[in-house]
Formats: C-alpha cells, sequence, structure tokens
C-alpha cells in the first residue's frame, strides 16, 4: 500500500483472512529492514528495522468513491443530471465520469485551507486587488460550468428546475420538487471575510509612512576580501550599540579572520545555546552562527532594531549560500537499479558449453516426481532446457553487431573452436593485465597526509545534504590521496548526482597539503562553470584558482603559465591548452579529468603518461565502452554515485517525429510555468533559420543563440544571459553538453536526435530536471527511415528514464558500439564473438590461473541429485520477479549473500515453502564445490555419488586433509572425479547437507586470496 498521508509506503502480512501486522519498507530495496554496510562496501550486519505502524488511514486517491457513497444515499437528488450512459454506469456500480460536479452532496460544505489552519495563525495579504481579479476570472469559468450542469438537469426534468430556482438568485436554494446541484466555489469575498477571523497583516502597510513597521535598512558598506576594512566597519557599528551577527557557511573562518585585524568575534556551534548568545550580546561581540543553505543571502542593518547583519557576500564574494527541504534519512530518493542482466523471452543468450541461443521461455518441468524450473533455450538443432539453478552458465550476449547473432549449433564443434581461440587471447591479455598490475604496485606516488582542520569546514559549507553514495566515493578517493601508490579512480555518477562535489573536497585535500591541481574539461563553458564554482567555494581560503581556455587573452594566458610554473597558482581550470608543451606547474599533485570520452586520442595518451607519475581522477556520467571496461575489470578503480539528490525526478522523454504544432505546444508549456527551454541542433549551419522558425512558433518568448563558432565575448554574454533568466529559449548546438547547471531550464528539444551518440543524447537530457521540477525531454527525428544504430539509441535513451542509469546506458553502449582492445589503440576486441559477459569471466579465470593456483578453476558446477529445488510459482507469482529470484541465487558469490536474499524473500514475500528453501541449499553447495574445482555431482552406481573433477590427485590430498578422520575412507579419488561411496543409499535432503558439511571442512584448506 503506497498511502498519501505517509512518506513510506506499507506491507500488510496477512494469516489468511487475518491482518497480522503492519510494515513500512523501502521501495528501493523492497526491504522491511535496512542492513547498514561497512566502508569495503560489504555487511557489516547492523540492521536497522524500518517502523511498525499499529493502525493505517487510506485516504483516496480520487473522490469518485466517496460521492459514489453519497449519491447513491440520494439517487433522487443527482438522477436528472446522469445522462442514460452514465445512469447505467451508475447502476453497475461504477463511478460515472464527470461525477466531481456531485462534490456538494458529499460534502455538507465546501472546505478551503483556511479552515484547516490552526487559530494562532498570521494570515499576510499581498496584492489584494490582483488576487479579486484572478479568481473572479476563475469564479466565473465555474458559474459557466455550474449554469451548463444545471441547464442539463432542466432538460431532464422539462424545464421544471428552472422555474423552481429562478428569481433565488445565486445561492442555489431550491423547492421541494427539485434539488439544484450544490455549488462548491467560493467567491474571493467570501474568503476574506473568514480569514478576517484570524490575525492579518496587509503587506501595503509596511510602506505607508508614520504606519506600522520601520524596516528601513542600509547595506553594510564592504568589499569582499578586504577583511581590515571590513572589521573596522563592524567595530565603528558595535561602538554604535549594534549587535552584530555573522552568518556564514564557514563561521570559523570568518571569527578567525575578524580576529586578525583586532575585532573580536566569537562563534556559537548551537544556535540554541541562548545563554551563551545573551552573554556575547552583553560584552558586544560579535556572534556567528553557522548556515547551510543555498539562499541568496546579503547582509544589513536595521538602525530601527539596532542589527547588524553580515554574511558571506561580504566577506568572500560568495552569492549563493534555497535550504533543502526536510527529508528523512530513510526517505531519500533512491536510483532504481535497471538490471542490465534481465532476460526477456526473445534475447539471446551465450551458454559456456553450447554457444549463442535465444532464450524462449521460462517452464516447470516434473521429472521422476521431482519439479524443476527450466529456460528453454533455442539452438540451430533443437531447443535445450537449462535448470534455473544452472543459470549462471548462461549469460545475455552482447555484441556489437546490427544484424542478430548466427545461432550455434550444440552438436557442432564450432562454439569450441572459437572459445580455445578466445581463450588464447585472454590469456595474452591477462598477462599484459598482471604486469600492468605489477608496474602499478610498484609505482611510488605521494601519500597525502589525513585531512587538514580546513577540510571537514568546508565539506560542512556545501549547501546540500550529501548522499550516501557520494560520502563513499569521497572516502574511496581520499584512501586513495592518501596511499603512496599513484590513484587512478574513476567516478561515475548520473548528471547531477554530485560528481563535481566529491572532486572539489579531493582538490581542497591536495592543495592544503601544498600541492598544485589541474582540472580538465572538455569545452569552454565548462571551464568557466567550474572556475566559477572552485572560485565561490574557495573563496574564504588563500587558494589561488586560475582559468586556461580561449577566452583567455595571450596576455592572460602567459601569465597564468608563468604562476603556474613558480607555484603562485595553486588551481588551474582549463580546457585541452592545459596538456600543451608550454605548460609546466612546479608541483602538480592532482589531475581532475571531467568527461574524459570528450577528449582525443593525442589528450588521452598525455593524460595517460600523467597517470605514472600523479594521482588522476576521473568524472564521468556515461563513461565510453572502454574506460567502462577498464573499471570492470580491475584495471581502474570505480566508485559509483547511483543515488540521486532529494526530490530530484526521472526527465520524462518523449520520442517523436518533428511536427511544428508538437515544438510550439512544448515551448508554450514550459515559458507558461515560468520556465527557459534548450532546442539543441547538431549542426551550426542553419541555427539562425532554425531560430527565425522559432520566433514565429512564439512570438513572445524571448530567444538567444549560442555555438563554439561564435568569439569569446558574444558567447559569454550569451550564456550570462540566459542563465539570468534575460531569455526563454537557448538555440544552441551540444555546447550546452556537459556540466551546464541552469535549475530553470526544464524543457529540452533535440531537433534530428538520430545524429547525435547515445551518450550525448543522455548527457543532453541531463541538464534539465535539476531543481525538483518535472522536467520534459523531446527527441525528434525525421519522418524517413532511421538506421538500425539510431533506432537503437533512441530506443534506449527512451527505455533508461530511470535515475541513475547512466551506468546502465554505458552498458547498453558498449553492445551499440563495441569496446575496443583494451590496452591498445586499435578499435576492435575479443568480446564480439563471446558476448561481454562471458568474456569477462573467462578474463577473470585466466588471471587467477595464471596466479598459479593448484586448485583447478571450472566454469561451473553442475548439480545432478534427485532434489526438487525451485521457486514455486504462488510463492512468486510474477515471472519477471521470478527470472530476477533464480539470477540472484545463481550469482551469489558467498555464504552471506545467500543469507541475505533469503532474509529478503521472507520479508518481501512470506514464509519460505521447502522446494525454494532446498534451492538455496543447492545453491550453497555448487558455492562450495565451484571453489574446490568440482564440476559435477551426481549419482554414480546405485549407492555411491560421484564429485567429477579435473584436479590432479596432489591436490585433492591437500583438500583430503582437512576431513575428519572417519570420513577419509569414505571419499575415494580416482582420475577426474571423486566417489564418495555408500552416500546415495540416503535421502536426497541428507545428500545435500552431508556434501555442504564436508566440503565446507574442505574449503579450509585454500589459500587466502592474495590481492594485489
Amino acid at each position: 500500500m503506497f498511502p498519501v498521508s505517509s512518506e513510506l509506503p506499507a506491507r500488510l502480512d496477512w494469516f489468511g483472512d487475518q491482518l497480522e501486522q503492519i510494515r513500512e519498507f523501502d521501495p528501493a530495496t523492497q526491504r522491511s529492514a535496512t542492513t547498514s554496510n561497512s566502508k569495503n562496501g560489504r555487511s557489516a550486519g547492523v540492521t536497522t528495522a524500518l517502523d511498525k505502524i499499529d493502525e493505517l488511514v487510506l485516504t483516496p486517491t480520487v473522490f469518485g468513491s466517496i460521492i459514489k457513497v453519497a449519491i447513491t444515499n440520494d439517487q433522487a437528488a443527482v438522477k436528472a443530471y446522469l445522462s442514460p450512459e452514465e445512469q447505467e454506469q451508475f447502476d453497475a456500480g461504477q463511478s460515472p465520469e464527470g461525477s466531481r460536479r456531485f462534490l456538494g452532496f458529499a460534502f455538507d460544505e465546501p472546505a478551503s485551507l483556511l479552515d484547516y489552519l490552526p487559530e494562532n495563525t498570521l494570515i499576510a495579504i499581498d496584492e489584494p486587488d490582483q488576487c479579486l481579479a484572478h479568481s473572479n476570472r476563475w469564479l466565473e469559468h465555474a458559474e459557466e460550468q455550474w449554469e451548463g450542469t444545471r441547464g442539463q438537469g432542466d432538460k431532464e426534468t422539462g424545464g421544471q428546475g428552472d422555474k423552481e430556482t429562478r428569481g433565488q438568485g445565486d445561492k442555489g436554494t431550491t423547492s421541494p420538487n427539485l434539488t439544484t446541484l450544490p455549488k462548491i466555489h467560493r467567491a474571493f469575498d467570501d474568503c476574506l471575510a473568514t480569514a478576517a477571523e484570524f490575525k492579518q497583516l496587509y503587506l501595503s502597510e509596511l510602506v505607508e509612512e508614520n504606519s506600522g513597521l520601520n524596516l528601513a535598512s542600509r547595506p553594510v558598506p564592504a568589499t569582499p576580501h578586504q577583511f581590515g576594512k571590513l572589521a573596522e566597519t563592524l567595530r565603528q557599528e558595535r561602538d554604535r550599540g549594534l549587535t552584530i551577527w555573522l552568518i556564514s557557511a564557514q563561521p570559523s573562518r570568518s571569527v578567525s579572520l575578524l580576529q586578525e585585524h583586532d575585532c573580536p568575534a566569537q562563534f556559537i556551534p548551537n544556535s540554541r545555546d541562548y545563554q551563551a548568545i545573551d552573554k556575547l550580546q552583553i560584552q558586544h561581540t560579535p556572534i556567528a552562527l553557522k548556515y547551510s543553505g543555498l539562499a541568496e543571502l546579503e547582509g544589513f542593518i536595521l538602525p530601527t532594531f539596532r542589527i547588524g547583519v553580515v554574511t558571506d557576500r561580504e566577506f568572500f564574494g560568495q552569492h549563493s549560500l534555497a535550504t533543502p527541504s526536510y527529508i528523512r534519512k530513510r526517505r531519500r530518493a533512491a536510483s532504481k537499479q535497471v538490471d542490465p542482466n534481465k532476460l526477456r523471452p526473445g534475447d539471446y543468450v551465450a551458454h559456456r558449453n553450447h554457444g549463442v541461443g535465444k532464450f524462449l521461455k521460462l517452464e516447470s518441468l516434473t521429472i521422476n516426481k521431482e519439479t524443476r524450473d527450466y529456460l528453454v533455450v533455442q539452438y540451430a538443432d533443437g531447443l535445450l532446457r537449462v535448470a534455473a539453478d544452472q543459470l549462471g552458465s548462461l549469460s545475455r550476449f552482447r555484441s556489437t553487431g546490427d544484424a542478430p547473432p548466427t545461432l550455434n549449433s550444440m552438436s557442432g564443434k564450432a562454439w569450441g573452436n572459437t572459445k580455445t581461440k578466445v581463450r588464447k587471447a585472454i590469456k595474452k591479455l591477462a598477462v599484459d593485465l598482471l604486469n600492468l598490475y605489477a608496474k602499478r604496485s610498484q609505482q611510488q606516488g605521494y601519500a597525502y597526509p589525513p585531512d587538514m582542520p580546513w577540510q571537514q569546514e568546508l565539506e560542512d559549507s556545501f549547501p546540500y545534504q550529501p548522499t550516501t553514495d557520494q560520502l563513499k566515493a569521497v572516502q574511496d578517493v581520499k584512501r586513495d590521496m592518501e596511499s603512496d601508490r599513484p590513484m587512478d579512480r574513476l567516478v561515475c555518477g548520473d548528471v547531477g548526482f554530485g560528481k563535481t562535489e566529491v572532486a572539489i573536497r579531493a582538490i581542497f585535500k591536495a592543495v592544503t597539503a601544498g600541492k598544485q591541481v589541474a582540472l580538465l574539461a572538455p569545452t569552454t563553458i565548462l571551464t568557466q562553470q567550474h572556475y566559477h564554482t572552485l572560485k565561490e567555494r574557495f573563496a574564504p581560503y588563500p587558494i589561488q584558482v586560475g582559468l586556461l581556455n580561449r577566452f583567455r587573452s595571450a596576455e592572460e594566458r602567459r601569465d597564468i603559465q608563468r604562476r603556474l610554473a613558480t607555484g603562485e597558482l595553486d588551481v588551474v581550470v582549463g580546457t585541452h591548452q592545459l596538456l600543451g608543451k608550454g605548460i609546466t606547474l612546479r608541483d602538480l599533485g592532482l589531475l581532475v579529468v571531467d568527461e574524459e570520452q570528450r577528449f582525443g586520442v593525442n589528450q588521452k595518451e598525455k593524460i595517460k603518461s600523467l597517470k605514472t607519475q600523479v594521482d588522476v581522477l576521473t568524472l564521468s556520467a556515461t563513461p565510453i565502452p572502454r574506460t567502462l571496461y577498464m573499471s570492470l575489470s580491475g584495471i581502474r578503480e570505480m566508485s559509483l554515485i547511483t543515488t540521486p539528490p532529494p526530490s530530484r525526478r526521472p526527465i520524462k522523454t518523449h520520442l517523436a517525429p518533428y511536427d511544428p504544432e508538437t515544438v510550439r505546444s512544448a515551448i508554450r508549456q514550459e515559458i507558461d510555468r515560468g520556465g527557459q527551454v534548450f532546442y539543441v541542433v547538431p549542426r551550426v549551419e542553419g541555427i539562425e533559420e532554425t531560430a527565425t522558425k522559432l520566433r514565429e512558433m512564439s512570438p513572445g518568448g524571448r530567444l538567444a543563440i549560442a555555438h563554439g563558432q561564435m568569439n569569446e565575448g558574444e558567447l559569454e554574454s550569451t550564456m550570462l544571459t540566459f542563465g539570468n533568466g534575460d531569455a526563454d529559449i537557448l538555440v544552441c548546438t551540444t555546447i550546452i553538453e556537459s556540466g551546464l547547471d541552469i535549475p530553470r531550464v526544464n524543457t529540452i528539444l533535440m531537433e534530428d536526435s538520430h545524429k547525435f551518440g547515445l551518450s550525448q543524447l543522455y548527457q543532453l537530457r541531463g541538464r534539465v530536471g535539476r531543481a525538483g521540477i518535472q522536467a520534459h525531454a523531446w527527441l525528434f527525428y525525421p519522418k524517413q527511415a532511421l538506421s538500425d544504430a539510431a533506432r537503437q539509441r533512441l530506443r534506449a535513451i527512451q527505455e533508461f528514464t530511470q535515475l541513475g542509469s547512466g551506468y546502465q546506458l554505458s552498458m547498453r553502449d558498449m553492445e551499440i558500439r563495441g569496446v575496443g582492445n583494451l590496452l591498445g589503440a586499435q578499435q576492435s576486441g575479443q568480446m564480439d564473438v563471446l558476448g561481454f559477459d562471458l568474456y569477462m569471466e573467462m578474463l577473470e579465470e585466466a588471471i587467477r590461473e595464471i596466479r598459479g593456483q593448484e586448485i583447478p578453476q571450472v566454469d561451473d558446477t553442475q548439480i545432478d541429485l534427485n532434489l526438487t529445488a525451485f521457486i514455486p510459482s504462488d510463492y512468486i507469482p510474477d515471472s519477471d520477479q521470478k527470472m530476477s529470484a533464480y539470477r540472484a541465487v545463481a550469482t551469489a558469490k558467498s555464504q552471506e549473500e545467500l543469507d541475505q536474499i533469503a532474509a529478503e524473500w521472507s520479508d518481501r514475500y512470506g514464509a519460505i515453502p521447502v522446494a525454494a528453501n532446498q534451492l538455496l541449499r543447492v545453491m550453497q553447495l555448487k558455492q562450495l564445490a565451484k571453489s574446490l574445482g568440482f564440476s559435477r555431482i551426481k549419482p554414480e552406481a546405485k549407492q555411491h555419488v560421484a564429485l567429477e573433477t579435473p584436479m590432479a590427485e596432489p591436490a585433492w590430498q591437500l583438500l583430503a586433509a582437512n576431513l575428519p578422520g572417519h570420513l577419509q575412507s569414505r571419499y575415494v579419488y580416482a582420475p577426474g572425479k571423486v566417489i564418495v561411496r555408500g552416500l546415495n543409499v540416503l535421502s536426497a535432503n541428507q545428500q545435500l547437507e552431508t556434501l555442504i558439511d564436508a566440503l565446507g571442512k574442505m574449503q579450509g584448506a585454500l589459500p587466502e586470496p592474495v590481492l594485489v
């Protein structure tokens, strides 16, 4: 249940027809309890239960059900107003369309917001004449609707209604013969009369002379960063008897700056410590309080009340310091996880042993009185049924070709030959990877000291509540920086999810440790934005920030180069010019690369050369396939930010052929609600003609044009104009793609969207919807036929509309574009023939094999014991959820993960049935057997069970040494298998438990994994 009045949905637990309990649950995880994680990402086992609820008030989401009850009790009153069709619906127990007109019958007296206000409310009334005019227009519309409905009732009664009500004014009184439809709208004067029962304040009184309150104020005479003059001003105002308040995001820094200039001030950490505040006021000491919102604060002096307020604007020139609305911690928005491996009928799959097939359906079969679920896969020479507990042997086939893949034959040798060929190439790649690991482990980088005292203050000045993923990414980055190995970390987060804040904290840590930082961004506009953000955040500290892009004159560029070489400049923000030959930094410690995929091959090679010397932090919403691939394969460290900011909504994505009327309507709707619009075209050519057409479509809209070929002064002026809200529509190219943040823009229209790349479409869409308002993205394409790749891109961008799906979109991009060779420059890899998932598994296996583990690695373990192990359809009825449950079990890597799955099933679906419990135990046995190198467990002869394995006898002796003495004689090694004597005479359940116990003891002989 999702009650309107509750912050979280509720789950009802039933025992038959009896309601046992009501619990809140998290819609993102579907759990009624949350398990906190430790820093390394593994479960710390600390479980926090959400609230149990004693009662739940369910309020209707529509008025229909309330009205239906009301008019059922008084059918005669409304019968005249129902058409024959509506009467039929009403008789059939349905709510007729437009039944809201009968609200007056459902409620005795129409209520307004005023009826719910407490008695001590102060009502402020502003511009009553404009309110009256607006109310009259609305009431006129409501009266017309009411008259039309009453007229309909008159027709039904032969005009009697009019005669009965004529001359009775607008009160809606009636004769006993016919009830007139009650009115539900009130005139403004009636509302004003009700408001008169409360304390009132007409804002117009404030401007009248000699009346009301005197709120005349004057600004604080201060210039940013002139701390000596500001201290002198505050001393003078204090001597005049004013109480001075410092409202700052960095109060400790503000207080220390004043004290350095002989103006004593004190920071009160607890703003409710009234005793300390009173004491300081008596001593006439300026009081500093911490502020962590995002409002436009400015200092002022109120002579009447003898108060002076100073903000960060006067101290540091910071303008932006709207406080985010309160959100319960557990209620924070969570991005819907899109499962990239989700199988649907018709998807192509790769089976480890049989090759590429087509998944048809999931079916249940009963064999030897044992029921199990099977995935039916079509091959060129027939159908293959794969037991659901063997789902790990199947993976979605991700390839880059436009044409569908060719199905393999189960009986043919082509797949085996392909795997052998690819395995050789993978082995070579694995050797190269391990060499790279070894080199990285030997490299010596700068180990940064722990956080300085200023670090916490800077982080506290972040005006938003950081998300869990943000904090984890910050921890990961700091840990990398404090180690003595050069950092190479990718922070992958959706557009607007807070990657920049992670970079700001890393930059500050590097600078306070005495190192220089370079921030590299692909576009001029993005460098401007990063520069202003850093200047704003670092304003309270003695940190010098420079900007290097084409907007800078030759003289300014030379000056920046000189200051970088001498170390005067701490942070430099720039485009690819930063990688030029003439740029030298005296002591570069950190390189931050924003949207690396936008740089060319030569720039990437220069970045790669820097990675061996300095820490590198890469930020990306949609990393290119190779970057993502390197992170997934472990060459680069990766932090994922998948939690959206609170109140963030998914962007509604509309895919449509180009239609001028649709364009006009979309623009009009956005401008009417006070917003702005991006209109993106794929190239500069023809942009003026497009702008002319848009001017004709929306004659009242103010329009601006921006593209990369404009001169710097004009482009900067245009972006400033649009950012300040002085234009409604910005016709532009992809120059706005990366990082641009203008909260008032909540509609984007893309012309010829089929010409953009997938990550471009995703980035462009991310320019809107950043202020908690429902945003819209319109992707227009020409009416003629599109290429297959273009159609795939547009379908993908429409499919991945959920918050936080940039990572999944990159996975899809790998399927559409390919990933390239991992360590070389050529753009062709071995992945196409196997599919991404299987390729990655084989790569991991090759790495383990080269590291020389004695226990052999097996692809998968097949369990052929006569067990009923499946998920019954009456336990998880939804087939998609059932497939996801099977995949979760099949991909679990440890007993802890299986325990978590069992807890989730129990919490979400109720008590786990025997067959599903058996499935979890089978998967536990499979995990143990696979880790020990057993490929299959099956009955042997009539009395025994065989554990098939490619391991040699010395390796078996190592495992057998951990078995208790009475079991060692029962486990007999033979080439290719280990026979467990007499086990098959036990029941299937006893066989399962015995094997789990024995293999668990053998696992103790395995060496602890060594992390490189």
